[in-house]
């Protein structure tokens, strides 16, 4: 990790910044429209029986059962606006929908798109990162220009009211923004200068933010009790954390604490809508996915009682420029410049789950993925986003 604070390594976040000058994705590297009826709200993902130990998966290919399902989920946009997917979670999707001369921030959740913003600029401003606590409270960020050193917004929107207060503005360098919203709270990192970033946490409801940890961090993370983020030393990178419940430092897991240098780090530990698959009480346990090597990227896997991590996936070209990981129960999903993968931990097996330049993301017990048929650049493309319950997926196939 750089010192800009930065948090995608330059191919995901020129990736990203391909799609979003496009106007067709703007992947989660920090990027549903709808208008027929709503899918059933999804559950959480139960994790699926796993091997005694994990080992290194082989490549299938998509089966029928998945298109079928995924194309069952698809979304589709009001009329006259064009989707763009940003996030999605337990019964969630927040989107961005833009017309011809307007763009707005929505969120799906049981029902017609409920607009969280018009954006002020519907050339300019982009949906970035979006988390909501499927109750209440959503959190979510405004790039406020079309490439990613441009300053962001974070508001807060509240269900009951349906109106949305600007909680800060980020004009330095810094991670992307990716808020977590848990029990009322929202939690996010922004640049403070000098190469720095600081941890913040502040009421939904209204009140200062209260500053956590302030240092060289990419965005963090929920998973369990913990709120997590990878941190720069002196010495290279690690993993540090801090508890939910009181902002205190707090321990990882072995196996977790030992890491260093690793990139794209995510981690499935609870029930809880939000980044990462959160929540829940635990102390940092569950599923976690993460990069490993830069000459020979390698996926890792480490789940709780795992005497140690895995290296899952090695095979070029599924981890070429390998990021943008997420993770949901016993599916991981990834990106590389040319497309997107999903695992299976459940069978060991990996399938290619989009077109090219397609976007997948598993997160909360969802699997949305966006891609646009025909050029994204080109008038009469049309945009793909199609979100479906990840435990209703069979398992992808075994290989052999």
């Amino acid at each position: 990790m750089g010192t800009s604070g930065r948090s995608c390594s330059p191919v995901g976040a020129r990736a990203a910044l391909t799609l979003l000058l496009t106007g067709t994705l703007l992947a989660g590297c920090s990027s549903t429209r709808h208008d027929g009826p709503e899918p059933a709200p999804r559950e959480s993902s139960a994790p699926a029986p796993r091997p005694t130990a994990l080992a290194a998966a082989c490549e299938v290919k998509l089966p029928a059962a998945w298109r079928s399902a995924l194309a069952a989920g698809e979304l589709r946009a009001p009329a006259g606006e064009r989707a763009t997917l940003t996030d999605t979670g337990p019964g969630w999707t927040a989107v961005q929908l833009s017309g011809a001369d307007r763009r707005r921030a929505a969120l799906v959740a049981g029902g017609a798109p409920r607009t969280l913003m018009a954006l002020a600029d519907p050339v300019e401003h982009q949906l970035l990162a979006a988390d909501f606590d499927g109750h209440r409270w959503a959190a979510f960020a405004v790039l406020e220009g079309r490439t990613l050193d441009s300053p962001w917004s974070l508001y807060v929107w509240d269900a009951e009211t349906g109106s949305s207060r600007r909680l800060a503005r980020a004009d330095r360098p810094g991670p992307l923004p990716q808020p977590v919203v848990r029990d009322g709270v929202v939690h996010w990192a922004q640049g403070v200068g000098d190469g720095k970033a600081t941890v913040f946490a502040a009421p939904a409801s209204g009140g200062a933010p209260r500053a956590l940890h302030t240092g060289v961090v990419d965005a963090p993370f929920a998973v369990g009790g913990l709120l997590v983020w990878r941190e720069s030393t002196g010495s290279g990178t690690r993993l540090a954390a801090v508890s939910l419940g009181d902002g205190r430092p707090a321990e990882l897991p072995g196996p977790l604490a030992a890491l260093r240098d690793v990139r794209s780090v995510v981690a499935d530990g609870g029930a809880s809508g939000g980044n990462g698959g959160s929540g829940g009480n635990g102390s940092g346990g569950g599923t976690w996915a993460w990069v490993a090597g830069e000459a020979e990227p390698r996926l890792m896997v480490w789940r709780e009682g795992d005497a140690r991590p895995t290296a899952v996936v090695t095979t070029s070209p599924a981890v070429d420029g390998m990021d943008q990981l997420r993770i949901s129960g016993r599916l991981v999903t990834w990106r590389t410049p040319e497309t997107s993968y999903a695992l299976d931990l459940g069978t060991g097996s990996y399938t290619r789950i989009t077109p090219a330049y397609g976007y997948a993301q598993a997160r909360g017990g969802a699997l949305a993925v966006a891609y646009s048929v025909g050029n994204a650049k080109a008038d009469g493309s049309r945009p793909v986003i199609q979100v479906v319950d990840a435990a209703r997926l069979p398992a992808l196939p075994r290989c052999g």
